[in-house]
């Protein structure tokens, strides 16, 4: 059984659950107008298919009430999601912070700055192929 994380993360994969947490972030929904702004590219239980997914991976809460199905969004979720790549974040900043100051260091520590090595540089002309004329009657 996949983890919690895992989970969240199959669910965010599909434009269609993206859109759909969109909508419940505005407040909580039925199921009918979940799926209304799908219904001219995909079928009612199509879209029903969908939720069970986002409620699979803990992101949608349905409560009945009657012959309704409130749908509600449960942000516990996304924060766990956003707590894991935050961590991933921070690794990858102080890594290029690093690399930063280091090649500070070394363009310091260069005799000719970089900037000149950065300059661009004349082009030499192309030297002609032959020179002298041709010998008439000579063959090759």
């Amino acid at each position: 059984m996949p983890d919690g994380l895992s989970q969240t993360f199959a669910a965010l994969a599909d434009p269609t659950r993206r859109a759909i947490l969109a909508q419940l972030a505005h407040g909580d929904a039925n199921v009918s107008d979940l799926a209304l702004p799908f219904m001219d590219a995909m079928s009612l239980p199509a879209v029903t298919k969908h939720l069970k997914v986002l409620e699979r991976a803990g992101l949608v809460r349905k409560t009945r009430a009657a012959q309704w199905r409130t749908c509600s969004l449960n942000p516990q979720p996304l924060r766990e999601a956003t707590d894991w790549i935050e961590e991933y974040r921070r690794m990858w900043e102080a890594s290029l912070d690093r690399l930063g100051d280091y090649l500070n260091e070394l363009q310091a520590s260069q005799q000719v700055p970089l900037t000149e090595l950065d300059k661009p540089r004349p082009i030499p002309k192309p030297k002609p192929k032959g020179k002298g004329k041709r010998h008439a009657g000579k063959s090759q």
